[in-house]
């Protein structure tokens, strides 16, 4: 009788610390991944072997402590035949806090590693008077594209981009927008890879309606996802536009 209990509490034991074990290593990856999202500036400096060694079966265990995942979506983003992932994270203490958006590649052994993030591509979510900014938003990979919608029938308007890894980086590769405003609506749609753009306005104090559209041609950019704020861009174009 002593000897089953002793086999028993043995075997007890022996659950505990691999579960311990497992608990240990995940919180190990959380934590890396934290100290490369802490340093949001250096973030962008490290290389892609740097952030490769990130990986995990579960993307959940890919999140840094402190934050969770409030929007994900899955799809094939570089076009391997694997489904990668998109997350985006915010703090769980301040959900006021700016957000982050990670890309987490799918590997052939049914991991992901984490690939791409970005403090910058999304804007803030609330204004200072602490309203949302954009509802609904959404994300989206479709077609070997990454796609964030931000909707708004007030004064923000509508934010579509467009991200696609071309040889290795996830690069802008549109920019649309939509604003109703007293008197006219406005729309943007934009290039920046091959310096498109294209401005259309409405003028809605006439009974007609009539619409104008203007054609640029800009130097062309390539924005890369990790640097890259759209809402920054959108204004920088319509800067360029009226200096000239």
């Amino acid at each position: 009788m002593k000897k089953i209990i002793h086999l028993i509490a043995s075997f007890l034991l022996l659950l505990y610390s691999c579960k311990k074990e497992k608990g240990t290593v995940t919180d190990q990856k959380k934590n890396a991944v934290e100290n490369v999202i802490k340093s949001d500036t250096a973030t962008y400096r490290i290389s892609g072997a740097s952030t490769s060694s990130f990986k995990s079966n579960k993307p959940s265990d890919l999140v840094p402590a402190g934050y969770e995942i409030q929007y994900d979506a899955e799809g094939d983003l570089n076009l391997d035949g694997l489904s990668d992932r998109a997350l985006v994270i915010r703090k769980k203490e301040d959900t006021l806090a700016a957000r982050k958006m990670m890309i987490l590649i799918k590997n052939t052994d049914k991991t992901y590693r984490l690939d791409k993030i970005s403090d910058t591509v999304l804007p803030d979510e609330y204004n200072e008077a602490g309203y949302k900014m954009h509802d609904p938003e959404d994300i989206s990979i479709e077609n070997g594209e990454l796609n964030i919608n931000l909707y708004d029938i007030g004064p923000y308007g509508n934010q579509f981009s467009r991200f696609k890894y071309l040889n290795g980086d996830l690069i802008l590769t549109y920019i649309e927008t939509y604003n109703m405003g007293a008197g006219s609506h406005s729309a943007l749609y934009y290039e920046p890879v091959k310096g498109k753009l294209i401005l259309e306005t409405v003028n809605t104090m006439k009974e007609e309606m009539p619409s104008e559209s203007k054609t640029f041609h800009l130097k062309k950019e390539r924005y890369v996802f990790e640097k890259t704020s759209p809402e920054d861009i959108v204004q920088k174009v319509y800067r360029s536009v009226h200096a000239e």
